[in-house]
């Protein structure tokens, strides 16, 4: 039986890396995909890829502009007639040292990270409300466990997502809605394929299992948080790292 059978499930910055493995494994489990992203050739592209799986639009959303993000969750409601699933991927990257961040920088991280997490969850959180059911699934990161050399503004914005699941799982709960975050460590993403290979091997270096994450781990743990497995799994935070932190 697919974990995710008929559930509607919005996927934030859907249209590559970790986000777009992710909207692709909840269709292999039975979801009706919401694929939301700001780059609008990606993010077809993405959804397109699963037309043949399941029934999925594409949504063009600045999650951190607060009425594109609850116009998007208006129109996967009435398109879809429920929202089930929230997977708050949308994510930037503008890193600096302390002394050399710009001001700009460290506005758009925050912005789109953390406002843009804030913006879509309290969108869906009161069309859930109504249902009486929910999983919302924010995505932090190791850094925001630990915090990282260089990366005040998104540093702050991963250990803001950890605080804010805390407070929505309490809130929420009693509504029947489970609030919980993940905490990718180094996922074999383009991102990370990008950093010079020495950086890297640094990097893999620090992890105990000694080699790098692939997005589809981190998807199988979304799939599980939004699975009627999780039912009993609220306000918590956890690490996909291979022993990063422990």
């Amino acid at each position: 039986m697919l974990r995710l059978q008929d559930k509607v499930a919005i996927v934030t910055g859907g249209g590559r890396g970790i986000g777009k493995v992710s909207a692709k494994r909840f269709a292999q489990e039975g979801a009706k995909i919401a694929l939301v992203d700001f780059d609008v050739a990606l993010g077809r592209a993405a959804a397109d890829e699963l037309v043949d799986l399941t029934e999925v639009i594409f949504l063009e959303v600045d999650v951190s502009q607060r009425n594109q993000a609850r116009q998007m969750v208006q129109e996967v409601v009435d398109h879809f007639g429920r929202v089930d699933v929230l997977l708050n991927n949308a994510g930037v990257l503008r890193d600096a040292q302390l002394l050399k961040m710009s001001e700009a920088d460290f506005d758009v991280v925050i912005s789109v990270n953390l406002k843009g997490a804030f913006n879509c969850g309290q969108a869906v959180a009161e069309f859930m409300v109504e249902q009486g059911q929910g999983r919302i699934i924010n995505v932090s990161s190791v850094v925001g466990l630990y915090g990282n050399f260089g990366q005040t503004n998104y540093v702050a914005s991963k250990a803001g997502i950890v605080g804010m699941t805390k407070v929505w799982a309490r809130e929420l709960g009693r509504k029947g809605i489970t609030v919980n975050a993940v905490a990718p460590g180094f996922i074999d993403t383009e991102m990370v394929r990008s950093i010079p290979g020495t950086l890297v091997e640094e990097m893999v270096k620090k992890v105990p299992l000694r080699r790098m994450g692939t997005p589809e781990e981190v998807a199988n743990v979304y799939v599980f948080l939004a699975s009627d497995e999780a039912s009993y799994v609220n306000g918590t935070v956890i690490s996909v790292d291979g022993g990063v932190v422990t």
